[in-house]
């Protein structure tokens, strides 16, 4: 396929930039020091002071259930992205006010809920206009139809809204996007590097000052095509994808728990995208991607994707970064680096972390159901004073 001048140099800068071998040794030299430096001072650290965080990525559901689950993350964070992929989804300014106004009601006083709208094949940009009019919509949620939770309404071919997109760019609005393909012939661990290949790139190279965050990366591939690539571009990152491989899915039988999408990966990807989280880099932030579903959905025969992470999210973020003695990251990580990429102020406020283990439920309530949460039953060695 031929690519275009623009197509090519990113290529290029990516490829020479951030290279496989020097980025791991990068991450090899940042494993080394810190085990070296930070050591006496992570083994000594009884508490952590931060400025309070934002989740830049959170799923709280419809109306009957979210009332459950939004207190966990306005006890702890100050403002979050909520997710809108409900039934039917989140499309208009409108459906994101009635729904913002829904979560404030359920929330802390003082808490902030920012919203990213719904892209479809059908997306006009007299709707992105309004969007960036009512002042609390951040962006556009892209969703390749068929790669998630009530991704069935997402855009089939992303050339259908060229027109959308380019106003979203032109708006400052930033474009979030789920990085899956969804091919059948594309194996699942595989999709997101397919992703960035197939759909990424080519857009960036139509599109090249649009404001993009890749949700939730899972693999080395995306970890460097973040930090390789222009200002513009950033990244989510979650508590399960930088605690947990694949294994975790298949320890002891079939544990539907650990199941989200992206779906967790082998090891090598795990560690980079620690690397990632831990590296200092302005360009990765936190995002939960905390996803409830009552307990009978997720085990079933066809168990739904998810991870519910709210009730616990900042400790199980401690315990990764201190895993890799980076517990001197986790402020900008959570609390500085998606404010500023979103350009708004940081926090005032703090928060502090006190490292006493504490057992998490084995469930809590959401809804007529219950939500089993991550690490159900086990202890976590960091809390919430």
């Amino acid at each position: 396929r031929a690519m275009s001048t623009t197509h090519v140099s990113m290529r290029a800068a990516i490829a020479g930039a951030f290279s496989r071998p020097q980025l791991t040794n990068r991450m090899r030299c940042q494993r080394i020091v810190r085990s070296r430096a930070l050591t006496t001072t992570s083994a000594a650290a009884k508490s952590l002071t931060l400025t309070k965080p934002d989740d830049w990525h959170l799923h709280v559901r419809d109306a009957s259930k979210l009332s459950d689950v939004v207190p966990f993350t306005s006890a702890t964070f100050a403002r979050a992205l909520i997710m809108p992929n409900l039934t039917p989804p989140v499309r208009t300014a409108e459906d994101a006010k009635e729904y913002r106004d829904m979560i404030t009601r359920a929330a802390h006083d003082g808490f902030e809920a920012h919203m990213t709208l719904y892209l479809t094949d059908n997306t006009t940009p007299a709707q992105v206009e309004a969007a960036k009019a009512c002042g609390f919509v951040r962006g556009y949620k892209l969703y390749p139809a068929g790669a998630t939770t009530n991704s069935e309404y997402g855009v089939t071919d992303v050339r259908k809204v060229k027109d959308t997109i380019k106003k979203i760019s032109e708006l400052g609005l930033t474009l979030q996007v789920h990085g899956e393909v969804t091919h059948a012939s594309v194996d699942v661990f595989d999709r997101e590097a397919k992703f960035i290949e197939e759909v990424l790139i080519p857009l960036l190279d139509s599109a090249p000052e649009l404001r993009v965050v890749m949700e939730h990366i899972t693999t080395r591939d995306a970890a460097e095509f973040v930090a390789s690539a222009p200002a513009n571009i950033g990244a989510t990152i979650t508590p399960q994808h930088v605690l947990f491989n694949r294994n975790a899915l298949f320890k002891g039988g079939l544990r539907p728990h650990f199941y989200c999408l992206p779906i967790l990966k082998r090891e090598e990807h795990r560690e980079a995208v620690l690397a990632a989280a831990t590296s200092g880099s302005k360009k990765f932030f936190l995002g939960t991607d905390s996803a409830p579903h009552p307990k009978g959905a997720k085990e079933s025969a066809c168990g739904c994707a998810g991870i519910f992470s709210a009730h616990a999210a900042l400790p199980l973020y401690a315990t990764a970064f201190e895993s890799v003695n980076a517990l001197d990251k986790l402020e900008a990580f959570a609390s500085h680096n998606g404010a500023d990429f979103y350009g708004v102020p940081r926090n005032t406020g703090t928060v502090t972390l006190e490292k006493k283990s504490w057992t998490v439920p084995t469930e809590y309530k959401f809804g007529d159901s219950v939500v089993v949460p991550f690490y159900a039953g086990e202890d976590i060695e960091w809390q919430m004073v």
